[in-house]
């Protein structure tokens, strides 16, 4: 069971490792490929919570989100990997904020949009099943108690 579990995080964590190395390649001076398409939809939430909240939201430089992406899922990955809860809380964290950044949800009937927020509906249930799965072995463990010695 120990060989399969393992696997299965290898091979979970291998979507986002891969993901941050593609990106991590591609940084550039500028950020990137994807420092373009990131910059079209924080402009757009941008000017979206400015008129919302009637207060001017600071100006973010993109390249440094696209760096924070890359480290989210690269040490997220690497301690997911390793079985540790602080990468599974890193790759949450890395998907409660780019999910609304990256999906259009103004055109939300693109099927397009459907596939890729249906995946990281799924993403983000995996890992919260990996950490209730987590704190669920440590509640059992800790109930457990030591045998005693009998007496004769």
């Amino acid at each position: 069971m120990g060989f399969l579990s393992a696997l299965g995080r290898v091979l979970f964590a291998f979507f986002f490792l891969f993901s941050a190395w593609q990106e991590f390649n591609a940084f550039g001076v500028d950020g990137g490929p994807i420092a373009k398409v990131y910059g079209t939809k924080v402009d757009f939430l941008k000017d979206r919570a400015t008129s919302y909240l009637g207060v001017e939201v600071p100006a973010v430089e993109i390249k440094h989100v696209v760096a924070a992406g890359i480290a989210l899922k690269g040490v997220g990955g690497i301690l997911f990997i390793l079985g540790s809860s602080v990468g599974a809380y890193l790759l949450l964290l890395h998907l409660v904020i780019i999910t609304p950044v990256l999906h259009d949800f103004a055109n939300y009937s693109n099927p397009e949009f459907l596939r890729v927020f249906t995946q990281d509906l799924a993403l983000f249930g995996t890992l919260l099943f990996f950490l209730g799965m987590k704190n669920s072995i440590h509640i059992r463990q800790s109930k457990r108690r030591s045998p005693k010695s009998k007496k004769n």
